[in-house]
């Protein structure tokens, strides 16, 4: 590992690079995010030398170093010209890029990583290596998506299942707060996954929506109780299509925040349907926050 600093404040902004121009986007968001926070932006290009140290001559590794130093001093130089208050750091490292983004990041630590990459990051969220970042990480997982020249809406997005969500839903309104924006939540809820038998009634059809419209009530009180003066909207709607609501609903947002629900600490060894269709296709930055629990049956 290599740098200057070995161990990154717990609470950094990470960002991987790998020389590609997504990943060169996601650094300067993941700098205005440090910027918004008020927290150091920690970057770090990994080149896995360590596992293809057999194969590779010592000039070889030494190439490859210079390489990496050379995208980690110009990305951030790029970043502390375009964000001259925030603390930059960099770190080579030998590791695979999962493992180099998680240690980098901690147990407090913020991981961004572009939609596209190269080399050790080829892929990162189409490709095996993005999805097990986000999947398994402990902490949250913001993936870079959009188009650099997308306008600003003044709204963050959440997808809430039920009250269990209310973390999700604190952390997105904390990111409302930061960024001076509103707060939308939205439930989406799949009508043939609630119907059950071609038996079920319009009165059941209603009795259900009810349900629904009441758990996104729940956690929409308390978001607007711990933060009064920010807009809180909230809209529950029914589709055959959870994921398709949510990624055009993220047509209109800055940033969507999903929570996963798997084993404790963790987004979990997979990711939900919902979650995985979002990473691939929404139209603005999509964070994911790790919820905590034991639970099953989720599509998040």
């Amino acid at each position: 590992m290599e740098g200057t600093i070995r161990n990154p404040d717990v609470s950094s902004v990470v960002v991987g690079v790998d020389g590609s121009p997504p990943a060169h986007r996601a650094a300067l968001w993941a700098a205005a995010e440090a910027a918004r926070r008020e927290r150091p932006l920690h970057i770090v290009h990994a080149a896995d030398t360590d596992s293809r140290s057999l194969y590779l001559s010592v000039p070889g590794v030494e190439g490859i170093r210079e390489v990496g130093r050379e995208i980690l001093r110009s990305t951030a130089e790029a970043v502390s010209a375009e964000y001259p208050g925030v603390l930059v750091t960099t770190e080579f490292s030998g590791s695979d890029p999962v493992t180099s983004l998680r240690k980098a990041a901690g147990t407090h630590g913020t991981i961004v990583v572009g939609n596209r990459g190269m080399g050790g990051f080829h892929s990162l969220v189409l490709g095996s290596v993005g999805l097990r970042s986000a999947a398994g990480a402990r902490t949250p997982v913001i993936v870079v998506r959009g188009t650099e020249e997308a306008t600003e809406t003044g709204v963050v997005l959440v997808g809430i299942r039920d009250e269990r969500d209310f973390d999700c839903a604190r952390y997105a309104a904390r990111e409302a707060e930061l960024r001076k924006a509103s707060l939308r939540l939205l439930h989406v809820w799949n009508v043939l996954e609630t119907v059950g038998t071609v038996t079920t009634t319009l009165d059941d059809m209603e009795e259900i929506a009810g349900r629904h419209v009441q758990r996104l009530k729940a956690v929409s009180q308390q978001i607007r109780d711990e933060f009064p003066d920010l807009t809180v909207e909230a809209d529950a709607e029914k589709s055959i299509s959870v994921p398709a609501v949510l990624v055009e609903a993220s047509h209109h947002a800055d940033l969507l925040v999903m929570g996963g629900r798997r084993s404790p600490g963790y987004i979990g060894p997979t990711l939900g349907r919902a979650t995985h269709s979002l990473i691939h296709h929404a139209h603005c930055p999509v964070l994911l926050v790790p919820r905590y629990g034991h639970e099953s049956g989720s599509e998040s």
